[in-house]
């Protein structure tokens, strides 16, 4: 069944070069695909079965042993058993932008064959809508990019929303089609867009040329995933950062949605800076790669310096801080010997822990330990686009926000201390109410448990874990401003 998808590839092909002829495909439960045209369906057919598709002075037809479905003059229409694969066709002045949305292709994902999924029409008119508005932000911020955007981005396989995300994905072996999933708005489909669009080129220029040598080592920070990425992961996310910064910089610039796209900018130029440094410095960089990633550098360096207001830089940087955090505390794990002699010299009595903080850390690990929670920057998103966070109202359905977050985004830094105290004495190993309680702490000014909490929570994690068994453990808060003595502000 799926080597016989080439021969529903041929058939397609066929069809688009109005050429008579005559072959089989595949069915799968009575769904016989024709990849970029649409799906000629045959109900009460068998799980695995096959057709014929025969094309005969410019028109075609798909039969098996009882029916025959004609093709539509426009395959993308539907028809008597025929589905089309619709067509989003938008127009912003002289930019064209025409986007298949295909919910019937077996091998429209990333995996294995899926089944058609056929989107409603509310569904249907969402996307057009939002589509519509993406190409308006692109093609009136960032004309040069809405130029050639419609040769490398042609279909996409739309999914339903996830609260707070904008789940997207595409291969290299996929060029021009991306998954993603429906959006909040125009602004997030454009970011996804873009973002898509970049993984596309670079997914094209990779089958051309090597950037890197083969490195499979899980082991770069990026801000975007929570788990360590290989050389190659990491390079692909800063590519593809590098054109949603460029987007939100020109949304920024323009004032459109000020709060929102200021905290954007400033957020993604500096993380995507921070990993282009990283990879910049690695060893395995081809000549080609090295090349590649300073021409990046070049354009992203110098937005470093551009003002923004000072409520998106700090906004920024304390989203960069809770993440980068979070990801030490679940991905490193401090030296054992390091570990057991700060245990025993708090067991001790000593007042300052040993000189011991230069190396603490070993290789970082793909195993997390513990859960994440994205909380407190979803609620920053929610805050910079207007949303208001009062205690006063219902508060807004944000996963896994704890009373403790609310407090922390509304600026209320006392009550997020006392609510992250809270969390830490009913489960003192939960990550993000160690984070939480490193950030309120340092919102409030320098503090040696802050400095502990943001910089090596991971060390403060695996100390305190020994020192709960001895007859007066200290709290978290407690040890972290005892091994914040030796972290410099």
């Amino acid at each position: 069944m799926h080597l016989g998808h080439a021969h529903a590839i041929a058939a397609a092909a066929a069809i688009r070069a109005e050429l008579d002829f005559e072959t089989a495909i595949p069915a799968w439960h009575g769904n016989a695909m024709l990849p970029s045209l649409g799906m000629a369906r045959f109900p009460g057919a068998a799980p695995f079965s096959s057709a014929v598709v025969r094309g005969v002075n410019g028109r075609y037809f798909v039969s098996n042993a009882e029916t025959t479905v004609r093709l539509p003059s426009t395959p993308d229409s539907d028809g008597p058993g025929w589905w089309g694969i619709r067509r989003v066709r938008s127009q912003v002045g002289a930019h064209r932008f025409s986007l298949r949305l295909d919910d019937l292709d077996p091998y429209r994902g990333l995996y294995e064959p899926v089944p058609p999924e056929r989107l409603p029409a509310k569904d249907l008119a969402a996307w057009q809508r939002l589509i519509d508005e993406a190409c308006r932000l692109i093609a009136g911020h960032l004309p040069g990019l809405a130029r050639i955007m419609p040769v490398g981005l042609a279909s996409l396989v739309p999914k339903p929303q996830v609260l707070f995300r904008n789940p997207s994905a595409s291969t290299g072996e996929a060029f021009g089609s991306a998954v993603v999933g429906l959006p909040a708005d125009g602004a997030s489909l454009a970011e996804s867009l873009i973002h898509e669009f970049q993984h596309i080129v670079l997914g094209g220029l990779l089958h051309l040329v090597e950037l890197s040598e083969p490195d499979p080592r899980e082991r770069i920070y990026v801000a975007w995933r929570d788990d360590p990425r290989p050389l190659s992961g990491a390079l692909q996310g800063v590519y593809a950062f590098f054109g949603v910064t460029a987007f939100w910089r020109a949304l920024a610039k323009a004032g459109q949605s000020p709060r929102r796209s200021g905290f954007e900018f400033a957020y993604w130029r500096e993380q995507t800076w921070r990993t282009l440094r990283v990879l910049r410095a690695d060893a395995t960089l081809t000549d080609a790669g090295r090349r590649f990633l300073d021409s990046v550098a070049e354009r992203l360096g110098p937005w470093q310096d551009e003002p923004v207001p000072v409520e998106a830089s700090e906004l920024a940087a304390a989203a960069g801080r809770d993440h980068l955090a979070g990801w030490r505390a679940r991905h490193l794990r401090p030296d054992p010997c390091v570990v057991a002699g700060l245990a025993a010299a708090w067991s001790s009595g000593r007042s300052r822990p040993p000189v011991t903080l230069d190396a603490t850390d070993l290789p970082p690990t793909p195993v997390p330990d513990g859960s994440w929670s994205h909380a407190r920057t979803d609620l920053i998103r929610l805050a910079v686009s207007d949303t208001p966070l009062s205690q006063d109202g219902p508060p807004p359905a944000v996963p896994g926000a704890t009373t403790a977050d609310f407090a922390y985004a509304a600026g209320e830094f006392l009550e997020a201390i006392k609510g992250y105290r809270e969390e830490l004495a009913t489960d003192p190993d939960r990550p993000a109410s160690l984070v939480g309680l490193g950030l309120a702490l340092s919102a409030r000014g320098p503090h040696p448990a802050a400095r502990a909490l943001l910089r090596c929570p991971e060390l403060v994690r695996a100390v305190h874990r020994p020192l709960r068994a001895v007859p007066r453990p200290p709290t978290v808060e407690q040890l972290a401003s005892w091994i914040g003595q030796l972290v410099p502000d």
